[in-house]
């Protein structure tokens, strides 16, 4: 057992836990009502925010997602009259630091998201995570942006229902997604364009395959002319306007030579997909991590030289 897998377990009773605890979001909700917000955040957290700007777009907000680094280095960057909503799964991270103490600094609105016990928290997830693998934080994350959109006026669906979909994946067990002989493709319309991306990170950091995630179109205008036999490709529908090109895509990818495998969570909407497919691709992971025997817990530290050279890099 890892400790990815024990906390990819517990994600439902967290979800049920951050649900019964809405307060911080309603009074964060109130902080940023008729702002300009940019949601930023790095690696998972970039994901999360970019799908966290699907949700509060759902309530009306002018949202954005700002990669972390860009957001420090050339903006956009929120000022006085904006608000930041800053995903972070420790709030340590050196450029959302960076990003957090200039916003504070231009009189910007800041809400800060993380795990439990983080410096500087205003809204927590989960637990200290054990696994480099982000997986309940990043759940977590993602609930407490819904419950701040639907604080705001969104209607996206019943987030009490989230919970056991993420508890009826779990307990389906392995998406039979066997690792590939070359690359693995991950795709997805709207939002989950990307869960899509999120899932070529989790098995990279995980199972140090070759992986990748795209929305539709940028698969479909390009990328999609490598696919062939030795290949698979996972499609993410979560329904919506997008579910045909999606669908159109997994056809195109067979026709290749292709693997597909497809995996649909249309419930309880398009936008709230994106936690059972989140979970789904988690598992697809851990499931690849453990075909391989790779530790899915240490980042890459236990290969050699890996963990020196990390080591040398400020995160």
């Amino acid at each position: 057992m890892s400790a990815m897998s024990d906390m990819m377990a517990a994600q439902p009773a967290l979800l049920r836990e951050l649900l019964a605890n809405g307060g911080p979001c309603e009074a964060a909700a109130e902080r940023i009502r008729g702002r300009r917000v940019l949601l930023v955040g790095t690696g998972t957290s970039w994901h999360a925010a970019n799908q966290g700007a699907w949700l509060l777009r759902a309530a009306g907000a002018e949202a954005w997602a700002v990669q972390a680094v860009d957001a420090a280095d050339h903006g956009p960057r929120p000022g006085a009259g904006d608000a930041l909503l800053l995903l972070s799964h420790r709030g340590t991270k050196r450029y959302t630091s960076t990003v957090l103490e200039a916003a504070r600094a231009e009189g910007a609105e800041t809400v800060v998201i993380s795990g439990r016990g983080a410096p500087g928290a205003d809204i927590e997830t989960s637990a200290p995570e054990q696994s480099s693998a982000f997986t309940a934080s990043h759940l977590g994350a993602l609930m407490r942006v819904a419950q701040i959109a639907v604080a705001l006026g969104a209607d996206i669906g019943r987030l009490d229902h989230v919970p056991d979909a993420v508890a009826g994946v779990l307990a389906a067990g392995s998406p039979g997604v066997d690792p590939p002989e070359r690359l693995l493709e991950f795709v997805g319309a709207g939002p989950n364009q990307w869960t899509a991306a999120e899932g070529a990170l989790k098995v990279r950091e995980t199972a140090y395959l070759a992986t990748e995630g795209l929305s539709v179109e940028q698969l479909l205008h390009g990328p999609s002319v490598a696919l062939r036999e030795g290949d698979a490709l996972v499609a993410l529908n979560g329904g919506g306007p997008g579910e045909g090109r999606l669908l159109e895509m997994a056809r195109l990818a067979e026709t290749c030579g292709a693997r597909v495998h497809t995996i649909a969570a249309t419930y309880p909407s398009e936008l709230l997909s994106i936690f059972p497919l989140t979970t789904a691709v988690q598992r697809i992971a851990l499931d690849c991590a453990e075909t391989l025997g790779t530790n899915p817990d240490t980042f890459g530290r236990d290969l050699p030289g890996r963990g020196d050279a990390l080591a040398a890099i400020e995160l």
